[in-house]
């Protein structure tokens, strides 16, 4: 399809006074070709729908919207790009919605219909929340595609038994198969970043363990990392008989979180449930 003349994306930053800001994480991607390059990593995009979450002024909005996507939703919290991105959306009548509000505050399969994909370049002062979010809502979604700081992607594909493997590695790839796709310099964004960035691919499982066993999870891991160096007979101990649940799940008390697999964690999650320690 012809796609509309369209103004740079220097451009439109300039028009809107679209300035970076710190206290929203922002760091635009400007270099269209990166930008389709992400686009393409998030898999087939013929008749999804897809959610873009801070889109700021543009640029992966543009190459998603160059993509076989049924359609876009563009969530922004930042007026001066609700105002900049309305003029995509008039560009592309039917294809693109842009919605003023916090992402913490949206649930995709509410927004969107299926079949769902989220794919964006988050900000990175509120990455995580989003993403366990969306974990938690993960059986609702076809796949995901974010970019992270380099750091916490490395956390997210973390393996058992290394530094950078914890909480958030457990959570994600408890609920999806995760891939470091691709890793961008600062140099790739406006501001530069003081670190490098890395976009994560997620496929979600097919068994949804619901949302009691979700936040058995939540506790169990925030209980056995929020100590990581004590044995997990200590760490543990929060949660009420520390010794019993992990008799229970058939794991030796002397070892310590790190060393866990996601699947030694879900039989500890299930025992937790049963015993009615899902929590709130």
């Amino acid at each position: 399809m012809s796609e509309p003349a369209l103004p740079s994306l220097r451009e439109t930053i300039a028009r809107h006074g679209l300035d970076a800001r710190k206290s929203l994480g922002q760091h635009f991607l400007l270099d269209e070709v990166l930008c389709r390059r992400i686009a393409a990593l998030a898999g087939d995009l013929a008749g999804r729908q897809v959610l873009e979450v801070g889109p700021g002024p543009g640029g992966l909005t543009r190459a998603l919207l160059a993509s076989p996507a049924a359609a876009v939703t563009a969530v922004e919290l930042d007026r001066r790009a609700v105002a900049a991105l309305a003029e995509l959306e008039a560009a592309f009548p039917g294809r693109l919605r842009v919605i003023e509000a916090d992402a913490l505050t949206i649930d995709p399969a509410s927004l969107l219909p299926a079949p769902r994909k989220i794919i964006a370049n988050l900000p990175y002062n509120v990455a995580t929340p989003l993403l366990v979010g969306w974990l938690r809502r993960a059986a609702a979604l076809e796949g995901m595609a974010l970019m992270f700081q380099q750091e916490v992607a490395e956390r997210i594909c973390a393996a058992p038994d290394t530094e950078a493997y914890g909480r958030l590695a457990v959570l994600s790839q408890w609920r999806c198969r995760c891939t470091l796709l691709l890793r961008l310099p600062p140099g790739a964004f406006s501001p530069p970043p003081k670190v490098w960035s890395a976009v994560v691919g997620f496929v979600p499982h097919p068994e949804d363990p619901g949302e009691a066993l979700f936040r058995a999870m939540e506790r169990l891991t925030a209980a056995a990392f929020g100590q990581r160096r004590k044995m997990l007979r200590g760490a543990l101990k929060s949660l009420g008989d520390a010794e019993g649940l992990l008799a229970a799940a058939g794991i030796e008390g002397q070892r310590r979180a790190e060393t866990l697999t996601v699947a030694e964690f879900d039989r500890m999650a299930r025992v937790l449930l049963g015993r009615g320690g899902g929590g709130g």
